[in-house]
């Protein structure tokens, strides 16, 4: 709808210098105030049958009985506004509902700012500054629990039969449970569509990490429509991969490089850390598994006296290190790490650094939830040299991408 000229020169005619246009005294605000009443106006002789001032011989069931006042929270302060109320009171408005304190961009600010980490009480500060509204941690609890059935559908949502590529993994939150602040898993599936595009396949919590847990997340993966995935990538966790290739026997599991990097530098001291590091990178770097295990032969020759458990544990893993080293380097680096997975649990540390701990794992889902869903905003390309990885994944797995 097109607003006339005359109106919007007429609304600047009131308006004077220095005053705050778009303030809770603003043109804007008195302009909103209006038009909602308007409507409600609207509304109302649409319930009752007639409009106001219209003259009627036959008594009427129902008349208009007055306004009542309702103060709401916008995006910009509080708006004052008069709502027409009838005599039988079952006049039940749409544009503002009975017992509705706010409007929806003010919700969508409060959960804005939830999932950027804002503890309640900087919430509170925020929107005081920005304006000037008052608002109860009860008011804020109320606006995020509203994604309590969001997250349900989420969770249990249908998904696409054929991923290409899943990242599983783990991160600890603390969280009151039972009493006491405990230390729980937070369970995580990030998958790469036919698209190319990477998608959080669904978010579990549990007391700690384990294979048989895992086992659970897997077997729901399948039971929510998951038929088939080319390559898992996970960290090297004690029957993990058994876990997978029990649900998806034809499923190529992939240890995290960096994972075994990690659990590799733990046995060795400060000063050799960075010399062992670059000992290591010909290893996971090798054109092929055979140049692979040379490199892992010149390492131990190197480091076997100091450092004996790296190669042990390398060999040990083999089988689950060097299914990347099959596919050509464009595809390497999308497949040979859980990077992918764990720049969102970077995101998440982030967010929960300053809160302590949660009081239920609900409140710890509901924040990693609204994280989630502003990390997949991003994702809107697909990941790099996916045409290539596509075609070499149609001939590496005949017959299992779908045409």
């Amino acid at each position: 709808m097109k607003i006339r000229e005359e109106l919007i020169e007429e609304m600047f005619e009131q308006h004077k210098p220095g005053e705050d246009l778009f303030g809770p005294d603003g043109v804007v605000a008195e302009l909103t105030k209006r038009l909602m009443e308007r409507i409600l106006e609207g509304e109302m002789a649409a319930h009752l049958g007639y409009d106001r001032g219209e003259r009627s011989s036959p008594p009427r069931e129902n008349t208009r009985n007055g306004t009542s006042s309702k103060r709401l929270k916008t995006d910009r302060g509080e708006l004052q506004i008069d709502v027409p109320r009838d005599r039988k009171g079952d006049f039940e408005p749409t544009v503002v509902r009975k017992h509705q304190t706010r409007i929806k961009g003010f919700d969508d600010a409060v959960l804005s700012l939830y999932s950027r980490g804002m503890t309640v009480r900087e919430i509170q500060g925020h929107l005081f500054e920005l304006y000037k509204t008052e608002v109860s941690p009860d008011l804020i609890s109320r606006v995020t629990s509203a994604v309590a059935e969001d997250i349900q559908a989420w969770r249990t949502r249908p998904l696409g039969a054929v991923w290409p590529i899943v990242y599983l993994d783990a991160l600890v939150v603390r969280v009151r449970h039972q009493g006491a602040v405990t230390r729980r898993s937070v369970y995580l599936a990030v998958g790469v569509n036919l698209e190319g595009t990477k998608e959080v396949m669904g978010l579990w919590i549990e007391g700690s990490e384990g294979a048989k847990f895992w086992l659970k997340v897997i077997t729901e993966l399948k039971n929510r429509g998951v038929e088939d995935m080319f390559i898992v990538c996970c960290d090297g966790l004690k029957g993990f991969p058994e876990a997978i290739e029990a649900v998806y026997p034809k499923t190529i599991v992939q240890t995290c490089i960096v994972h075994m990097i990690r659990s590799s530098t733990r046995f060795v001291s400060y000063k050799d850390r960075k010399q062992v590091i670059a000992a290591l990178k010909p290893v996971y770097t090798a054109p092929t598994r055979e140049a692979a295990e040379a490199a892992l032969e010149a390492f131990d020759n190197e480091w076997k006296e100091q450092y004996p458990i790296i190669g042990q544990s390398w060999r040990r893993n083999w089988e689950r290190i060097v299914p990347f080293l099959d596919f050509p380097a464009d595809i390497r680096k999308a497949i040979y790490t859980t990077n992918a997975i764990e720049s969102i649990n970077s995101q998440i540390r982030k967010l929960i650094k300053n809160r302590g701990h949660f009081p239920n794992d609900e409140a710890a889902i509901k924040l990693i939830y609204l994280a989630l869903i502003n990390a997949e905003k991003r994702w809107s390309k697909p990941i790099r040299h996916w045409t290539q990885a596509l075609n070499q994944f149609a001939i590496r797995f005949e017959g299992r991408l779908p045409l």
